[in-house]
């Protein structure tokens, strides 16, 4: 079955040419070699032109919050990457830059030798704008494929206020599109004309990543990145997205409803940076699950009424991770996709909260702190220094206590705006999965976005959901993370 059309879009519709010697997959979001649209739309385009398929994946060293921490990550996949490709017909060149600007140019050398450029459509951070750019000077065709959810980006045609809204899209509109899914390895017996070499002078000016840099080796403290932000435990790349996977099928799915929201007991899949690097697709998580539960698409519910549980005909486990897989991180590149300049501002939250925050933007604060306070974790209270501290070390904060951690911050910082600021200062430095249409929905859902008013009215809150370190300390159990990140 063909990617669909709903998935494809030309950033600049110019002509394919018939002359190119290959067809060019430009990898930047979905930086992986298997369920992924996009590298299936190159290896379709690339069939019907009867050329070689050429894979760039590239990095830059002068992307907002390039670090160790989020280079690394990065790096682990493109080893994967690598690793995964041997003796499949693409031609692979993982280009890491060592100095701001020394890829410029590389696109357009290899475009003028394509036939067209495929990529990833992902609607957040600098890419929609670096696609912008591409796209208006190369002479070729630039398509985008959208390999972000279950469902497309444009199967929706506005961006949805609530939750409840579009879960009652989605499960209307879902179900048409669901088992379209993309193959799991979409080189595996492509029938490709055999890979081509780059040229010699092409390849003395950007030259293949060292198997050592892409392997861990020191020469990531010798890029002009941010090295005060180190890398994490947590390996990046394909191959530990799929540990990761089936360690939370095997171990913490079964407990996810009763357990997820509790940290010593750390029953959350912790696929999030994976889903955000692109390691793997929501596509691929969902078969799993479909898979280990039996489960086929005549399971679906016709009842369209919005509720969180009952729809999908799963197990309450696989209903309620499934709700945060899809409905909620799928509102979130809908805010995106049609609210592409105003996702992360202030002024996108909905009226009810911005006025509710205004009426108590002046209300005295108990304490305030500045951001590097905020960024050393050298507040009062204990549980939100342990979860900033996670973010620091680990670049994760527990689900729950990401919240929490929000909803303090908003707390101690003499306006709103400020808080919102410190928000996404620290969590796109620190987070793996920072950057992305589902952590900025997390953040302005703490400031209403989402949400409805709340009683009674609280000072500096005002209507907006309020959340006490005493009250998430009552509910959940703790010690153990206490101790871990005191």
């Amino acid at each position: 079955m063909p990617v669909p059309d709903i998935r494809i879009r030309s950033i600049n519709h110019r002509p394919v040419s018939q002359d190119g010697r290959y067809v060019l997959y430009w990898m930047t979001a979905f930086r992986r070699t298997g369920w992924n649209f996009a590298l299936q739309r190159a290896v379709e385009k690339a069939r019907a032109l009867e050329r070689p398929l050429v894979i760039l994946e590239a990095l830059r060293c002068d992307y907002p919050y390039a670090s160790d921490r989020l280079h690394r990550f990065i790096l682990d996949g493109m080893a994967a990457n690598a690793r995964a490709l041997v003796d499949l017909p693409a031609t692979y060149l993982p280009y890491v830059e060592t100095a701001p600007g020394a890829g410029r140019g590389l696109l357009a050398t290899l475009a003028r030798e394509a036939c067209l450029v495929v990529t990833d459509d992902f609607p957040a951070f600098f890419l929609p704008r670096m696609l912008d750019m591409a796209g208006r000077q190369l002479a070729i065709d630039l398509e985008a494929v959208d390999g972000n959810g279950l469902l497309p980006m444009r199967a929706a045609d506005h961006a949805y206020p609530t939750a409840y809204a579009f879960r009652r899209f989605l499960q209307k509109t879902l179900p048409a599109h669901l088992m379209t899914t993309p193959l799991a390895k979409p080189l595996q017996h492509a029938q490709l004309p055999e890979p081509v070499a780059l040229p010699k002078h092409l390849t003395a000016k950007w030259p293949d990543a060292t198997s050592m840099l892409l392997e861990g080796g020191p020469e990531l403290a010798r890029l002009p990145i941010d090295h005060q932000v180190q890398p994490c435990p947590l390996p990046g790349g394909e191959t530990a997205a799929h540990e990761r996977l089936d360690t939370f099928l095997a171990q913490r799915l079964e407990h996810y409803t009763e357990q997820r929201n509790d940290p010593d007991l750390n029953m959350t899949s912790g696929l999030s940076p994976y889903l955000h690097f692109g390691h793997i697709s929501s596509h691929e998580i969902f078969a799993a699950i479909a898979d280990r539960e039996e489960w086929g698409p005549n399971r679906l519910s016709h009842r369209t009424n919005g509720k969180r549980t009952g729809w999908w005909g799963l197990s309450a486990e696989a209903e309620a991770f499934l709700d945060q897989l899809v409905t909620w991180r799928e509102l979130g590149f809908n805010m995106c996709c049609f609210e592409p300049q105003r996702y992360a501002d202030y002024a996108s939250l909905p009226e009810w909260a911005r006025k509710t925050l205004g009426e108590h933007s002046r209300d005295p604060r108990p304490t305030c702190y500045t951001l590097e306070e905020f960024r050393d974790a050298s507040t009062h209270d204990p549980l939100w220094n342990a979860a900033q501290r996670q973010l620091r070390r680990e670049g994760v904060i527990h689900n729950y206590l990401r919240m929490l951690w929000a909803k303090k911050i908003l707390e101690w910082t003499p306006t709103p705006q400020e808080a919102l600021a410190v928000m996404i200062e620290l969590n796109d430095r620190y987070a793996l999965d920072g950057r992305d249409p589902n952590s900025y929905s997390g953040i302005f859902w703490c400031l209403g976005r989402y949400d409805r008013a709340w009683g009674p009215t609280r000072p500096i809150f005002g209507s907006v959901r309020y959340m006490s370190s005493g009250n998430t300390a009552k509910k959940l159990r703790l010690k153990g993370y206490l101790e871990k990140y005191s």
